[in-house]
Formats: C-alpha cells, sequence, structure tokens
C-alpha cells in the first residue's frame, strides 16, 4: 500500500536526494508530485523511468496528496505549512521554521519514533547536526544518561546547498589558477580555509547554528536541563559534516563499553582502527546513509572514567537531512 506524495523544493540538493532515496529504498508511493519555485516550474525529471513535470508550489497544490517531503526553506514552509494541513496532509519539513513549537514532533527515527503519532500535521526534521550527532550519542545516554556534551562541528558545503558546493569547488579552481576567489553562497573564501559558521550571531555569543543543536538536543531528548555546548565551523569539505563530540556520563564508562553499544546501534557504523590511525573521515560518509563513529577514547580529565570522547562523520545531504525526513515517512506509511 503506498500513498500519495509531494516534494517541495524538488529541485534542490534535499530535493533530489529525496529521489534517490525513494528509489533506493523501494519507498511505494501511489503518486508523486513534483513541486517547486515558479522559476523551476516546467522542468521535466525522468524518475523510475516516468517523465514528470515540476509544478509550481501553491495552496492548491497539497490535495490528495498524503505526505509532504519539505525542503524548500523555512519561509515556504510558514506560507504553505496551513494548506498543507487544510488538505488533510501531514508535513514532514526539513526547515527550522516550526522545530521549537511545542506542538510539532522533533524528530530522529532511531531516537524518539515514538512522538511521529503527537503530530498535528506537521512533523519537523532536525538541524543536519543535530541529526548525525544524535544517532550515536541516544544509545549511549540510554545505557548511562549523559550529563554534559561538548561538540565541535567541521560542517561541509553541502550544509549551505548546491550554490555553496558549487562555490567550493570554482574558488578551489580559480586559487589554483591564481585567480582571485569569488565569495556569492559564503561570506569569505571557503576553499583552502575555515570560518565561524555562517549562521547569524545571537546576543549570547553562540551562532544560530549553534543554538540550534543545543535546544534541539534537548526536546528530542527530552531533557530540558541537559549540559550542552556547541561551537560550529564551515569547512572546506564537499559533503558530509564531520563532530567532535565530548560526553560526560552519569556513572563510569568504558571505551570498550561504548564500542559494543555502538556495535548494534541502528544507523551506526564503528569505524575505530587505532593501530592503523584509521578513523571516520567525511569521504566514508560520502553517499552513505550510516553515521560512522571513531577515536572513541576516555577523557582522562574526568575524574572516575565518567568522560568520552568520540569523533563522528555523517553525509549531511543524506542522514542529516533526506534520509531522516523519508524514514519519517517510512514510520507512517
Amino acid at each position: 500500500m503506498g500513498c500519495n506524495l509531494a516534494i517541495a523544493g524538488v529541485t534542490g540538493a534535499v530535493g533530489q536526494e529525496f529521489l534517490r532515496l525513494i528509489e533506493e529504498r523501494n519507498f511505494e508511493f501511489d503518486s508523486l508530485k513534483m513541486l517547486a519555485s515558479a522559476r523551476s516550474a516546467g522542468k521535466k525529471i525522468t524518475f523510475k523511468g516516468k517523465e514528470y513535470t515540476v509544478e509550481e508550489m501553491t495552496n492548491d497544490s497539497f490535495k490528495g496528496v498524503d505526505i509532504a517531503l519539505f525542503s524548500a526553506g523555512g519561509s515556504q514552509s510558514k506560507v504553505f505549512a496551513q494548506a498543507v494541513v487544510d488538505a488533510g496532509a501531514v508535513m514532514i519539513d526539513n526547515s527550522s521554521a516550526f522545530r521549537m513549537d511545542p506542538e510539532v514532533p522533533l524528530v530522529v527515527p532511531e531516537v524518539n519514533p515514538e512522538t511521529i503519532k503527537e503530530h498535528k500535521g506537521i512533523i519537523a526534521n532536525p538541524n543536519c547536526s543535530t541529526i548525525i550527532a544524535l544517532v550515536p550519542v541516544w544509545p549511549l545516554h540510554k545505557a548511562n544518561p549523559v550529563k554534559r556534551m561538548i561538540v565541535s562541528t567541521y560542517q561541509a558545503a553541502s550544509g549551505a546547498g548546491i550554490a555553496a558546493m558549487n562555490e567550493l569547488a570554482n574558488q578551489s579552481r580559480d586559487i589554483l589558477d591564481d585567480k582571485e576567489a569569488k565569495c556569492e553562497a559564503f561570506p569569505y573564501q571557503i576553499a583552502f580555509n575555515l570560518f565561524c559558521h555562517n549562521s547569524p550571531m545571537m546576543p549570547n555569543g553562540y551562532n544560530e547554528e549553534e543554538m540550534k543543536m543545543v535546544k534541539e538536543t534537548r526536546k528530542i531528548f527530552n531533557s530540558p536541563e541537559m549540559a550542552i555546548t556547541c561551537t560550529c565551523v564551515r569547512v572546506p569539505v564537499m559533503r558530509a559534516h564531520s563532530e567532535s563530540i565530548n560526553l560526560e556520563f552519569t556513572d563510569p564508562i568504558t571505551p570498550d563499553q561504548v564500542r559494543s553499544l555502538l556495535s548494534t546501534a541502528p544507523g551506526v557504523t564503528v569505524l575505530d582502527d587505532a593501530e592503523n590511525n584509521r578513523f571516520p573521515m567525511p569521504l566514508d560518509a560520502d553517499g552513505n546513509n550510516d553515521v560512522y563513529v571513531g577515536r572513541i577514547r576516555q577523557d582522562e580529565s574526568i575524574p572516575d572514567n565518567r568522560g568520552i570522547n568520540i569523533w563522528l562523520c555523517g553525509d549531511q545531504i543524506r542522514k542529516g537531512a533526506a534520509l531522516n525526513a523519508l524514514q519519517i515517512a517510512e514510520k507512517m506509511v
């Protein structure tokens, strides 16, 4: 039994990933609407042997639709949310528009799938860095509650969309040809450089990306008092985010216990070969669904063996966006 599906923002990086994943995972649908902005309307996309015409998204686009996968930006999500709900469809939204709304479930299927059924027509997909962090941290937290979490992210150009990925490629070519690097998608040169994440700075000195990780983790874990701090950085990697995470647990825990817990955790691949200095790299995660975890070691600065460091890489466009949303849809149908 399939469903009537719509993809909003189908021509973008995440929209295209939706199509690849729907085919890969044999997600069954009875009908499919491909929606985008007016400038993409009329474009032809061949998918699973059938030619589709991209339609301009309007308030009437959702009649007869069961699930609308949204990756068209927060402003568009806000504009069309009521139309989706009024049509009796469910919006699975990839933007930040509704994540912190107490009426909207914020879901990572490996963590809190039970909240899906609480929806009132909208389900929010968390921030890409939050998803990639929580897939491996959750099974550890369940076994031994995390008291404090310190995250440093190394975020790829893919997090800012196709234009940013093209900018990294073009700047790299220009610099190697002794030409000036042009900055359009990013405020600063991304090739051969890194900088504080290009989200707005908040009054508390953190950027918006960092505060998203803090607030979303607390909501998903249902731990409003959990101590979390983040530093988010944009790095010259094409695709797949990396994160260094320091965890302080309630009770003692060893690296071997962490490896054992993660070896059976859904959506996690342990890649932790200290003997050969072989640990997760963005290239390992690129195009793959799992979050890769390694550098699992004791934090010797925390007493009683209650501290652990891990390093992880995850594909921002897949698990950090399209895959997580599609997994929610799979659980619904």
